[in-house]
């Protein structure tokens, strides 16, 4: 492991500055040397610069070019005729720090920093292909209406030994027993255990950057566990989870494994998801807008948040479901919900209600995998809920029977299934931004025209001297 002698110390605020003075001051103090700052892009993956922190000081921003909002997940850019054009996708964005966000990176050799910065354009309007402002974009609809939107997310990943040859399948890592996993440990301590002294550092660092992991379970695969994170502002659980994402795989990393948010990946293992729970509290009040004051009891207007992710999820299940991967965890029996029934507490459910008192009454949406941009998956449940919210929308029957086989009929099950109903859908793009949805679709299709360019071990097996 790396030495933590130059680390930062203990006794600071952990996480986020009012402005550029006052992070300067924090920056002295910590002998903090460099500073990561840092943009997500489309797929959730920070891009951005490493610069010393005097220049960050005085400058107080950095330029990109708007190409980074157009770049897939294999580096490679789609045709951009038609949305913004080669030469203007390579002309500058303006990219300001969100001082509320800056942290310590922990894991790095010398005092380094790390900040999340928004995106503009030079006339000084929001980059609206960027995540992070489709989320600020639909919190605003809910300022708007004087509501407060609150989400905890729960984020499930593998643990698996190191590989460097993609023809390779994943295997379970060795722990300190000296042996890997050979069958599954749902719910298991000992089965935790195994990795001590990763998730002690794992917990160092998260807390070091003002992350607020709740609780660290096994989850049912082979070394596949769950974090859940404390509930809060969507924005803000956005952050910690893209920023815990860098965190586990780093720590990962110094114990000579992998840590992966792949959906499925291990054929015969469960997939792993991003559930995401909400609710939505009056601004002035606090009240949970889900229940009664009075009575305790289920209000209008939560049946009619549940109503709205019902009718659209399917236009959304290409932001909770980003890629050809994520669709072989949404498959019948697989665990993994393929509808959008709603249910008290039926996990076989794509939306779950779970039990709880009238304050904290609230809606777990189940279909988003971990793969998923955090910025956009809950941009997506909440524009939905939004939606039904406004329309008044009437939630079909809850189910209280085993759904796990029973897919509804219109949700997607591919990729490109999903993009085309993402694209269909007015309320959907009006709500997200039509230049957000035609330049997520454009990066996602040419992502599948990369898939389709690869020959699986399976139509070699059953085709090449079958047909």
């Amino acid at each position: 492991m790396k030495s933590k002698s130059k680390r930062p110390q203990t006794g600071y605020n952990k996480r986020g500055a009012k402005d550029i003075r006052e992070a300067a001051d924090w920056c002295a103090s910590q002998n903090i040397e460099e500073i990561e700052c840092m943009v997500p892009d489309l797929a959730g993956v920070a891009r951005g610069k490493i610069m010393p922190v005097r220049k960050f000081i005085q400058v107080g921003s950095m330029n990109l070019p708007l190409s980074i909002f157009y770049q897939t997940i294999t580096g490679d850019f789609p045709d951009l005729e038609g949305i913004v054009g080669t030469v203007q996708s390579d002309t500058d964005v303006f990219l300001r720090p969100d001082f509320n966000t800056l942290s310590v990176v922990p894991w790095a050799n010398d005092p380094t920093a790390q900040i999340i910065h928004d995106a503009f354009l030079p006339d000084g309007r929001p980059v609206e292909e960027s995540p992070r402002q489709v989320l600020r974009r639909v919190l605003k609809l809910y300022h708007d209406k004087g509501w407060k939107p609150v989400i905890a997310p729960e984020l499930e990943f593998y643990l698996v030994e190191k590989n460097i040859d993609p023809d390779y399948a994943l295997k379970p890592p060795t722990g300190r027993s000296g042996r890997p996993e050979t069958g599954r440990q749902g719910y298991s301590i000992s089965a935790v255990n195994e990795f001590d002294a990763l998730f002690e550092d794992m917990y160092e660092y998260s807390e070091s950057q003002g992350l607020e992991i709740d609780t660290l379970i096994h989850e049912s695969g082979v070394a596949q566990m769950e974090i859940n994170l404390r509930h809060g502002d969507p924005l803000e659980l956005a952050d910690q989870v893209f920023m815990f994402k860098r965190t586990i795989k780093e720590t990962a990393l110094e114990h000579d494994i992998y840590a992966t948010f792949m959906a499925k990946p291990m054929a015969l293992e469960p997939g792993s998801a991003m559930h995401i729970h909400q609710s939505v509290l009056d601004a002035q009040t606090g009240n949970n807008l889900f229940s009664d004051p009075k009575t305790g009891e289920p209000t209008e207007a939560f049946f009619h948040f549940i109503a709205g992710q019902q009718k659209y999820m399917p236009a959304i299940t290409s932001l909770l479901a980003p890629y050809v991967n994520s669709y072989r965890r949404l498959t019948r029996g697989s665990g993994a919900p393929v509808n959008t029934h709603w249910g008290y507490d039926n996990r076989t459910a794509g939306l779950r209600v779970p039990p709880s008192d009238a304050e904290n009454r609230r809606l777990e949406n189940r279909i988003p995998s971990s793969d998923a941009n955090p910025y956009l998956a809950i941009a997506g449940v909440l524009a939905t809920g939004y939606l039904g919210m406004i329309e008044a929308n009437k939630p079909a029957a809850p189910v209280d029977t085993d759904m796990s086989e029973v897919p509804s009929g219109d949700m997607p099950y591919s990729l490109i299934q999903a993009l085309i109903k993402m694209e269909r859908s007015e309320p959907v793009a009006e709500i997200l931004g039509q230049q957000f949805i035609t330049a997520y679709s454009r990066v996602k299709q040419h992502e599948y025209e990369t898939f389709m360019r690869t020959i699986s071990p399976w139509e070699r097996e059953f085709l090449l001297l079958s047909v």
